[in-house]
C-alpha cells in the first residue's frame, strides 16, 4: 500500500492576497493510487448528486457548488475535531516558519480568528469517520502561504513568479518525504502541472540531493520521474488538472483554496474598515486593479508600500 502525496496550489494568478501551496499524503491501496475507487462508498465527485457522501474534487468545482462551507467539510475530515484559532490551525506544533512570521506581520491577518467558519468541527469529524477508515486512518500534510511582500521579494530574487512555485514544490517534496512514516512503502507524488512547465528534473534533483532523478516521460500531457538510490521507491508525476485524477491532489487543492479564501475574507474585512463601502475582491486581475486604486490613498496613510500589498507579475 503506497503513500500517495497530492500537491497543488491556489492563488498563483491573483495580484492580491497570498499564494498557497499544499501537500496531502494518504495511505491508499496498491491498485488504486488515484483513490477514487477506494473512497467511492464514502466520497462523491462534484458531478454526482448530494447523497450524504463527502464532496471531494477540484477545489473550484467544490467551491462553486458549496462555497467555503463545502471546502471546510473536506478539510476538516482530515484536520481535527476541534475549533482553533487560525494561528493554532496553521501552526499546531507551535513552531512558526519564516513564511509564517511574514504572514503574521501582514496588516490584515488575524491569527486570533476562529476556524472553521461555518461548520461544527466535532459533528463533521464524527460524520467523516468512514472517510478516514477508508485510508486506514493514516494521512499527513504540509503547506505554506506566500504573502505579497515575500512573493515580491522572491520575484526580485529569482526573476519570475514561476520560480516561486518551483521553490515551494522543492520544500513540500522534501517536507513530505521526511514526514511520511519511514515504513519502506513506496512514495507516489501526484502533482498538478505548474504554469505549463514540462521539465522538472532539475527541481527534483534539488528536492532529493541524495537520489538520482530519472526522467521517464516529459510532455505536455504528463511529466513522470522516479528517484533512485534512496531508502524507498519514490515516483513523481505531473499532469494538468491532476486534482481531477487524484483524491490526494483534490484534497490538497481544497486545502489551498480554503486557506486562501479564509485569508481573502480577512483581507477584505481589513480594507472595508479603512475604506467604507469598498466592494470585496477575489484578488484576480482587472478587479484587483479596481480594488487597489480604491485603497491606495489609505495605504499611504497607513504607511503601506505597493510591494506590501500588490503582487508583481
Amino acid at each position: 500500500m503506497p503513500w500517495v502525496v497530492g500537491i497543488d496550489e491556489a492563488g498563483y494568478g491573483p495580484n492580491l492576497g497570498p499564494l498557497v501551496q499544499a501537500a496531502i499524503a494518504l495511505n491508499l491501496p496498491e491498485g488504486d493510487s488515484a483513490g477514487w475507487d477506494t473512497l467511492k462508498p464514502v466520497v462523491r465527485r462534484a458531478h454526482e448528486k448530494a447523497d450524504g457522501r463527502l464532496l471531494i474534487d477540484d477545489s473550484k468545482k467544490v467551491y462553486t457548488r458549496g462555497g467555503i462551507e463545502a471546502l471546510e467539510r473536506g478539510v476538516w475530515a482530515i484536520a481535527t475535531p476541534d475549533s482553533h484559532t487560525l494561528h493554532e490551525f496553521l501552526w499546531s506544533s507551535g513552531d512558526v516558519p519564516a513564511w509564517g512570521a511574514e504572514l503574521l506581520a501582514e496588516s490584515w491577518f488575524d491569527g486570533a480568528a476562529t476556524v472553521p467558519l461555518h461548520i461544527d468541527p466535532g459533528a463533521e469529524w464524527d460524520a467523516s469517520e468512514p472517510v478516514r477508515a477508508a485510508i486506514n486512518n493514516q494521512w499527513c500534510g504540509d503547506y505554506h502561504l506566500v504573502p505579497a511582500p515575500r512573493f515580491n521579494r522572491m520575484v526580485d530574487e529569482y526573476g519570475s513568479k514561476g520560480t516561486i512555485l518551483g521553490r515551494g514544490l522543492i520544500e513540500l517534496l522534501a517536507a513530505l518525504t521526511a514526514t511520511v512514516p519511514a515504513d519502506g512503502r513506496p512514495l507516489v507524488f501526484a502533482c498538478d502541472k505548474q504554469g505549463g512547465r514540462n521539465f522538472y528534473a532539475g527541481l527534483l534533483q534539488e528536492a532529493f540531493p541524495d537520489g538520482w532523478v530519472v526522467a521517464e516521460r516529459e510532455s505536455a500531457e504528463e511529466s513522470r520521474y522516479r528517484i533512485e538510490h534512496l531508502s524507498r521507491d519514490i515516483s513523481i508525476t505531473f499532469r494538468p488538472r491532476a486534482d481531477g485524477d487524484s483524491v490526494a491532489v483534490a484534497l490538497a487543492s481544497m486545502l489551498c483554496k480554503y486557506l486562501r479564501e479564509v485569508c481573502m475574507k480577512q483581507f477584505n474585512r481589513f480594507w472595508a474598515t479603512h475604506v467604507p463601502g469598498i466592494a470585496p475582491t477575489a484578488g484576480y486581475p482587472v478587479d484587483a486593479k479596481r480594488f487597489f486604486a480604491q485603497i491606495q490613498p489609505t495605504m499611504a496613510k497607513l504607511g503601506l508600500t505597493t510591494d506590501q500589498v500588490w503582487r508583481k507579475k
